[in-house]
């Protein structure tokens, strides 16, 4: 595991908990040598993972499409900027591009990153680590949904059990470093 794609706010949140998080992620992430695949951003938590990393050298892959790149939120400070056409191109080449994956406190579009992944996992298109790294608690209630639709019957238990959580960055990396893939559940 070489590349952790991240998923995070283009917002920094409410709290300065969550930037500080950001770093913190970044710090673990620069001392094991990884480096940061992302949506390109230099706002919000994506820009201070991406400005962090950047600082100590480290390689920072930005995904962006053109649209994002015409509002002026592009990252121009990336070692490699790709930009692609659509938002589906775009989270596809950072499933592709990354080792593992890592969803930060954030929005919508970290949410719908985050269940794309367990989807592409759970159908075996790709079977890389996925953790939840939940800053103060942000995840809590959804973790409470997810145990939720397990016990209703529209989750299968190996996909609760393979998402990684935690909120402590050196436990979450070294979980996803442990990652070992499964077979399919049967339908």
């Amino acid at each position: 595991m070489k590349k952790i794609t991240v998923y995070c706010g283009s917002k920094k949140g409410n709290s300065s908990v969550f930037e500080s998080a950001a770093r913190a992620l970044a710090q673990e992430m620069i001392n094991r040598d990884l480096s940061l695949v992302y949506g390109a951003g230099r706002v919000g938590l994506m820009g201070v993972i991406a400005d962090e990393m950047l600082a100590a050298g480290q390689e920072v892959l930005g995904i962006i499409p053109q649209k994002l790149v015409d509002r002026e939120v592009a990252h121009s400070g990336c070692t490699e900027l790709v930009i692609v056409e659509t938002m589906r191109d775009r989270k596809w080449l950072m499933a592709e591009r990354g080792d593992g994956f890592i969803a930060m406190p954030g929005g919508i579009g970290t949410l719908e990153e985050l269940f794309e992944i367990m989807t592409l996992n759970q159908l075996h298109y790709i079977q890389k680590p996925l953790a939840l790294y939940n800053v103060n608690g942000y995840y809590d209630m959804l973790i409470e949904f997810l145990n939720h639709a397990m016990k209703e019957g529209f989750l299968y238990p190996e996909q609760e059990e393979l998402l990684i959580i935690s909120d402590d960055p050196v436990e979450l990396l070294d979980q996803m470093q442990a990652y070992q893939a499964r077979r399919p559940a049967d339908w």
